[in-house]
């Protein structure tokens, strides 16, 4: 029986949006209704290669769109709270690209907005959603490593040789903690929860935001979690899940992965291999989980809920705060927040 086909519009015609744009369309059960641009030659040229039959100049007409279910945000993280509460006041279900907002301050007046109106929210942390990490789950339910002792991962790359990218830009948001940082925090508070203690240190660039950055994490069991993340480096991204009984390496990039390797005590390692789909991109997975959701009625994922995105916010902020790092504009929200 065919599903119910969920239509989609899409703010934003950048890198992420194409992507996501590109693997709705391996989606029978998924429609592309739409897309906002801020031009009109951008926004029909994205619509021609995805075969979208509506462009929007200008968000708010993509969310007063009668023809929309729901509505993928992939504009840069400052620009989150105020596009997905545009989507709220019109009734439209929201993925928004990670990080959710710029801080935590944000991401709870997003939260309580989407549950005031009664709609489907969910960070785009599409990595909870590829079936390696699935697996992943499946075996430390059952204990497979015992208890956990820690995690370490490696998220390093080079961004492009551009200062003026959105990367090294201090008034969008730039940065590797929170581009790439928020994976392994992210991560991390899947595995052991919320650290009880943060500490971070880094390097930061002539942009004035962190070039290279890493997070300490302990958590309230005793689990310790290392990110070291880099955008000045070449590429390392490797994952290993530490165990009283062994461990899991996450084949690189660990975060978006086809196979590991789970060795346990002293058998033989054991391989899972899991390759995506001729055609997939990897993003196909979330965006499948938020349809199951809103064809079922929630207003959130249970893999990647609300309250737990609103903690990684709230460590990103306690790492940014450590760090000295702080965006224009958040100056006169604390002094709003506390008047």
């Amino acid at each position: 029986m065919m599903k119910k086909k969920i239509k989609w519009g899409i703010i934003g015609t950048g890198k992420i949006a194409n992507r996501f744009a590109d693997a709705l369309s391996n989606l029978e059960d998924a429609g592309m209704a739409a897309v906002a641009s801020r031009s009109m030659d951008t926004g029909k040229a994205f619509a021609a290669k995805y075969g979208i039959a509506t462009v929007h100049v200008g968000y708010e007409n993509l969310v007063a769109d009668p023809e929309i279910d729901v509505v993928f945000i992939g504009t840069p993280h400052i620009f989150h709270l105020r596009d997905a509460l545009m989507c709220f006041q019109a009734g439209k279900h929201v993925l928004c690209e990670k990080p959710l907002t710029l801080n935590a301050e944000q991401a709870e007046k997003m939260i309580a907005a989407a549950r005031e109106k009664k709609v489907f929210l969910m960070e785009a942390m599409w990595t909870r959603f590829f079936p390696i990490h699935v697996k992943i789950r499946e075996l430390l339910v059952k204990q497979a490593l015992g208890k956990l002792r820690m995690l370490q991962v490696n998220f390093c790359y080079c961004a492009p040789d551009d200062l003026e990218n959105r990367f090294f830009n201090h008034e969008l948001g730039g940065g590797v903690l929170m581009d790439a940082g928020s994976y392994g925090i992210s991560f991390a508070t899947s595995l052991f929860g919320p650290p009880a203690e943060t500490t971070a240190i880094a390097d930061f660039g002539p942009t004035g935001v962190d070039f290279q950055s890493s997070c300490l994490l302990r958590h309230k069991n005793g689990e310790i979690s290392t990110i070291a993340t880099s955008m000045i480096s070449p590429d390392v991204k490797n994952a290993t899940i530490v165990g009283e009984k062994g461990r899991i390496d996450i084949d690189s990039a660990w975060y978006k992965p086809t196979g590991m390797t789970v060795s346990i005590d002293c058998s033989e390692p054991q391989r899972f291999d899991f390759p995506l789909p001729e055609g997939y991109n990897g993003y196909e997975y979330e965006a499948e989980e938020v349809m199951n959701c809103i064809r079922a009625g929630k207003t959130e994922s249970a893999i990647m809920p609300l309250d737990e995105t609103l903690s990684i916010m709230r460590t990103l902020d306690k790492a940014r705060s450590q760090i000295g790092l702080e965006y224009p504009g958040e100056a006169s929200e604390k002094y709003r927040a506390s008047a």
